[in-house]
């Protein structure tokens, strides 16, 4: 081999490293961003990354085009490893071209998300592009379909994630919309299907960029962002967090660590953590953190439809998901928001064989026109229809309040739940006593001298009968009543009963989720 060839070689890598220059680099770094090559090795096993693509450009000519072509062409692919386990990723680099999609750009992403598919490992995208290139015309909006497409068919069978650096765009939202997180960065990444101009244009709204389509607005008000960062490392990292919990793909089993926390360990806060006032609230959280390994939790939408609480743990060093209703906030009561949004977790824990534990305290759905108008009935089947076609093993823990259709939905005996624990506070009924007691009562009530008091009697008559677990442990609608402290013990060895655990679902296409 040739000297001239060698340094030719060598000439045209460091080109592609470059990227788009130093000064570009360094108006990167200005913003508070990191460059593409950057966030990969903060986010990648050291030495890991093995790089594809380097050498691409882009093929137009028209625009002046043709007088500009970096090796790369604006986004860098590869694969590389996570705690040891292989991931494809791709990183877009804004210092060229603006990170813009081009007909080559979205090539080497495709290729790479196909390699992911073939070999069965996670995909990683890393957002920072302007959009499409609009130099090339309709052939970047039929490329963005292309990318597409493969998360659609990569749904369910490996897990993607995106994170969103920068700008993020018109139709470059809706391939971070399919995957399964997205994650971003307060004040520095951005989404939106139209930007504040065309906003303020078409409806005459001011509205800023950080307002319309920033971090802690998808994280708390469209819930299209799972994770609202501080900065970009805390970014990289909460993605080898998630990784840590859920497979490679739809076939493996998570990955199971060595557990330092004792499996039988009995934690006594657990016996007062519920008032005795069943209208006082109280942080279902404090129950999680209690029960599960080492009290480690990583809770997902943490700043979306808060009544609903979910999240990765660990039990016995085995990876779960948790669904847990959370009385400090709207009672736990079940809307549209949260229905959406436990769905989508529950549908993902089953794709990829994450166990199911759910904590009940949940006095029913949100009542008011709002929620009726809006929905509340098909957007609480979602919820309803993912725990029942679940196939993964599903463990309930009712802590207090399982009233009315609430009931039903979180994976109660009757749609397939697996082993479902109550607690001795627990009150499984149609709705509050009460509410109950006034309706079955009623003509009683109207007709009593003193009606407080006769309520109050009626309502203890009904608390007595109907809001304790015992019924629904008479007829088998609970497996056992435990006591709290044993809630750790009991679940642990419940998972590892059902590790085995063989149930299908009748065949079909698919089925048709109330969308």
């Amino acid at each position: 081999m040739s000297k001239n060839s060698l340094e030719y070689l060598n000439t045209l890598r460091e080109k592609a490293l470059l990227g788009g220059g130093e000064k570009r680099i360094e108006a990167q770094h200005k913003k508070g961003k990191l460059t593409a090559r950057e966030r990969l090795t903060i986010l990648l096993d050291d030495g890991s990354f093995e790089e594809m693509d380097m050498f691409v450009e882009h093929r137009s000519s028209d625009f002046g085009l043709d007088k500009m072509r970096i090796p790369g062409d604006g986004v860098v692919t590869g694969t590389g490893k996570i705690e040891g386990r292989v991931v494809c990723v791709f990183s877009q680099d804004f210092t060229v071209f603006g990170g813009s999609l081009s007909e080559a750009h979205a090539e080497k992403i495709c290729k790479v998300m196909d390699l992911a598919m073939k070999i069965g490992c996670p995909i990683i995208g890393l957002n920072d592009s302007g959009g499409a290139r609009i130099q090339e015309g309709v052939v970047s909006l039929g490329a963005y379909a292309d990318i597409f497409l493969r998360n659609t068919l990569a749904s369910g069978v490996v897990p993607q994630i995106s994170a969103i650096l920068g700008p993020c765009a018109g139709g470059a939202v809706y391939s971070p919309a399919i995957t399964d997180f997205t994650l971003m960065v307060k004040n520095t990444s951005y989404m939106f299907v139209t930007g504040p101009n065309v906003v303020k244009t078409v409806t005459h709204e001011e509205v800023s960029s950080e307002e319309l389509g920033g971090a802690v607005t998808h994280a708390s008000k469209s819930g299209v962002s799972h994770f609202a960062c501080e900065n970009e490392v805390e970014c990289l990292e909460h993605i080898r967090r998630i990784l840590s919990f859920i497979p490679s793909n739809n076939l493996d089993d998570p990955p199971v660590q060595k557990c330092v926390d004792d499996d039988n360990r009995r934690e006594p806060k657990l016996n007062t953590i519920v008032p005795e006032n069943p209208n006082k609230p109280y942080d279902i959280k404090d129950v999680i953190h209690h029960v599960v390994d080492n009290g480690d939790f990583l809770e997902i939408h943490e700043l979306y439809a808060p009544n609903l609480i979910v999240g990765f743990a660990r039990l016995g060093g085995r990876p779960i998901g948790i669904v847990a209703n959370q009385p400090a906030f709207l009672a736990g009561v079940l809307d549209i928001e949260s229905s959406k949004k436990g769905a989508r977790f529950v549908r993902f824990c089953d794709a990829f064989n994450i166990p199911l534990v759910v904590f009940e305290d949940v006095p029913g759905f949100l009542p008011g026109t709002d929620q009726e108008w809006r929905g509340i009935i098909s957007n609480g089947a979602k919820l309803l229809y993912a725990f029942c076609e679940a196939t993964v093993p599903k463990l309930t823990v009712i802590t207090r309040k399982a009233y009315g259709g609430a009931y039903d939905v979180m994976s109660s005996k009757h749609i397939r739940g697996d082993l479902n624990y109550a607690w001795p506070s627990a009150e499984i009924a149609v709705m509050g006593p009460k509410g109950a007691a006034e309706i079955i009562f009623k003509k009683e009530l109207e007709q009593a001298s003193d009606k407080e008091k006769a309520l109050a009697e009626k309502e203890a008559e009904y608390r007595e009968k109907f809001a304790n677990p015992y019924l629904a442990a008479r007829r088998g609608y609970v497996d056992d009543i435990i006591e709290p402290i044993e809630t750790r013990p009991r679940l642990i060895r419940g998972l590892k009963l059902l590790e085995n655990k063989v149930v299908a679902n009748p065949r079909k296409k698919h089925g048709n989720i109330p969308l």
